[in-house]
């Protein structure tokens, strides 16, 4: 491959991957919405396509690092930044690539948005059956025939619906 194709074709790559991580931001700003809102049953959906989105970003990525390969270079940032330099000397690829750097930056924090989301849910739930299981308080002493009683784990102290 000369180094127009290759421009060419990893230009192409880097387009693509610009929109998937744009997508994939635009899922991860529905899906804290959708936590925000508790609908479940949309979650599941918007978390099903997050994951699709986020399959075709490493199916992308893995193209790109099997391109490098292919020319001879490592597979890591040095070898794309030594990809860049062969076949992109003007430097038009590298302002794609950092463009794409910065939404996966983005991505990131949306998606550390949603964990700290569902992470204080959980405390909360956690909570919420903490107080429903009263555990049990009895003292470990020797029982009538001598032996430690069995402590039960918790006893559930509230189940009306």
């Amino acid at each position: 491959m000369d180094s127009a194709g290759c421009r060419e074709r990893l230009g192409t790559m880097l387009v693509e991957t610009c929109a998937a991580l744009e997508e994939l931001a635009v899922t991860l700003e529905r899906e804290h919405q959708l936590l925000a809102s508790n609908e479940v049953a949309a979650l599941q959906g918007a978390m099903r396509e997050r994951q699709r989105t986020i399959a075709r970003v490493v199916r992308l990525d893995e193209g790109r690092e099997r391109l490098c390969r292919q020319l001879g270079y490592p597979a890591n940032s040095q070898g794309l930044q030594r990809l860049f330099a062969w076949c992109d000397p003007q430097g038009t690829l590298a302002g794609k690539w950092g463009q794409c750097a910065s939404i996966a930056k983005k991505c990131r924090a949306l998606n550390d948005r949603n964990a700290t989301l569902v992470s204080a849910r959980l405390r909360h739930v956690q909570a919420r059956l903490g107080a429903l299981v009263k555990r049990r308080r009895e003292s470990v002493t020797y029982g009538p025939r001598g032996g430690y009683p069995t402590l039960a784990s918790g006893e559930v102290v509230a189940l009306k619906a």
